[in-house]
């Protein structure tokens, strides 16, 4: 009898993930270390959830650290990769997570709502990826969490958070443009409805969420995170946009 050993495909690398301390962002740490990456995740106020995702990431027997960083904020945004470096040594993968999204008819949206929305899904990443890109190696790369509202939207009161999110995938094919000659890669990855804490596949709204796609059910954030990494992992994709939404764009 022969035993298969399974190789781990991220082993000696760092990553990134804003937003880490849950949800998609949190499953995609975990995937991470047990690919064997050392893994920062940013946090703003679930403290406690992050050094949770750090305890579980140590178990796993990589290195991990949790870092106060609101993406909104443009010091904090790229002050995340300074950090991050600092703590781990050097930084191979960045995962954009870390998103906000605020629903609601057009006329419901408030100056307020739209300056938060961009800071944080747009103006963030762009700073983010931005500062990653200045310390990664060559094999380097850069994966973003999109929304499969920028590729259907089937119904009313999304207008700003697709907006936000469709602003990613032109950043992400310039990214792939500008940065291919030093090997790194940039993608952005869709998930379709996808049950979180923001969004539990029980919550009053998931049953039209769930028909809407073409397996008519939630994704989990598991599933999300095992394309995130995969990417994490491949180095002839770049500038791709990767639909994990259950047929959601079908």
């Amino acid at each position: 009898m022969t035993t298969q050993m399974t190789e781990k495909t991220l082993f000696g690398r760092t990553a990134l993930v804003t937003g880490g301390s849950r949800g998609i962002g949190a499953a995609t740490a975990l995937r991470l270390a047990q690919e064997g990456a050392d893994v920062a995740v940013t946090y703003v106020n679930g403290k406690e959830a992050a050094e949770d995702v750090v305890r579980a990431v140590e178990a796993l027997g990589r290195r991990a650290v949790a870092l106060r960083a609101d993406a909104g904020d443009p010091e904090e945004a790229a002050s995340a990769v300074t950090a991050a470096v600092r703590h781990l040594g050097r930084l191979d993968v960045l995962v954009n997570n870390a998103g906000v999204g605020v629903m609601g008819p057009l006329e419901s949206l408030s100056p307020a709502d739209v300056d938060r929305v961009l800071a944080v899904n747009v103006r963030g990443v762009f700073l983010t990826s931005r500062a990653a890109a200045a310390v990664m190696p060559r094999g380097g790369r850069i994966i973003t969490v999109g929304s499969c509202l920028t590729q259907r939207a089937p119904g009313a009161g999304g207008t700003l958070y697709a907006m936000s999110k469709a602003a990613l995938v032109g950043l992400t094919k310039a990214l792939a443009r500008e940065l291919g000659e030093r090997g790194i890669t940039a993608n952005i990855v869709h998930p379709g409805p996808t049950d979180t804490d923001m969004n539990p596949a029980h919550g009053p709204y998931a049953a039209g969420q769930a028909a809407v796609t073409a397996l008519g059910r939630f994704g989990t954030a598991r599933e999300v995170a095992e394309t995130i990494v995969h990417l994490a992992g491949a180095a002839y994709m770049t500038g791709a946009e990767v639909a994990v939404d259950g047929g959601h764009a079908a």
